[in-house]
């Protein structure tokens, strides 16, 4: 069974900077698209970035220039970088996985991040 962890949200500054960790288990991660989505209050979850088995990332527009999508196959883990924060990121944060063979999407519990002064 695929387990998926998040951590390294919290409270940031306007202009901030964070770095979000996935940290997968139970499934062919090397393998496996990734990808991060987050969900406001009151909007429906969004894509934020992906990321293909050999590194290949893309953004949503609202986060490019800003966030950075990365994965470590030797750690099976798979990060967000994210800089200039604004009030507008504040959301939650899940990653994704979709096994390799089966289609199935996993999912996170999910991480808060507030951009707030």
């Amino acid at each position: 069974q695929v387990q998926l962890v998040e951590s390294g949200g919290g409270l940031v500054q306007p202009g901030g900077s964070l770095r979000l960790s996935c940290r997968a288990s139970g499934g062919i991660f090397w393998l496996s698209a990734m990808g991060w989505y987050r969900q406001a209050p009151g909007k429906q979850r969004e894509l934020v970035a992906t990321i293909t088995p050999d590194g290949s990332a893309d953004y949503a527009d609202s986060v490019k220039g800003r966030f950075t999508i990365s994965r470590d196959n030797a750690k099976n883990t798979m990060y967000l970088q994210m800089n200039s924060l604004n009030p507008e990121d504040t959301a939650v944060y899940y990653c994704k996985l979709r096994g390799y063979g089966t289609g199935n999407d996993y999912w996170g519990q999910g991480t808060q991040v507030t951009v707030s002064s």
